[in-house]
């Protein structure tokens, strides 16, 4: 649980999503952790790489045995995942419902005392698409409200991991694969967001 004061927490995010016709959704995941429990974080996610490295782990690249561990892992750290999910999402319209999730997990986070959210890096283009939306969301916030926005490699950032291990097990769980996000329990936040695309 966390219990850090208000206004000194960072919060690590990466995302899955599935396009579709009809039934499409985004997952944007955010790992929060305690700052004096983030570097037992880092290592844990490290020896969870293990002999991958220098790569990072990716939900993707894993396989089942893996994935089970992984989120084994993430639960038994000192944690907490805030989850915006956001439907529909057809085809070519993730970015729209990427921006729709990010607001949502912008006002999820300040509610929790985050004032940086560190994403995983995309294209330079991309990063400033982010940079946009969290600057329109922060007008609904309190005025002097501060929240950040960064991005890093993920090969950099091993507490970004865990955020693709929250998200890749929520949407294992939206496609009928149970087994893995219960492993999370109550350390788990998901918000439903509608995108309007």
């Amino acid at each position: 649980m966390i219990t850090t004061s208000p206004g000194s927490l960072k919060a690590f995010a990466d995302e899955s999503f599935r396009e579709a016709g009809l039934g499409g959704f985004y997952v944007l995941a955010a790992a929060i952790f305690e700052p004096d429990s983030e570097d037992a974080a880092r290592d844990a996610m490290r020896d969870l790489q293990g002999k991958r490295a220098p790569l990072k782990l990716h939900w993707n690249e894993m396989n089942q045995q893996l994935r089970r561990n992984a989120v084994k892992a993430i639960a038994d750290l000192d944690g907490f995942y805030v989850v915006a999910i956001g439907s529909p999402v057809p085809t070519r319209r993730q970015e729209r419902a990427r921006a729709a999730c990010l607001v949502q997990l912008t006002f999820e986070l300040h509610g929790l005392g985050v004032t940086d959210l560190c994403m995983e890096s995309r294209t330079p283009e991309l990063n400033q698409r982010d940079v946009n939306t969290v600057r329109g969301a922060r007008f609904c916030l309190p005025k002097g409200t501060i929240f950040r926005i960064d991005h890093l490699p993920g090969k950099q950032e091993a507490l970004l991991w865990t955020a693709d291990i929250a998200a890749g097990a929520v949407r294992a769980q939206h496609e009928g694969r149970a087994d893995y996000q219960p492993l999370l329990g109550d350390i788990l936040h998901e918000v439903d967001v509608t995108t309007d695309c």
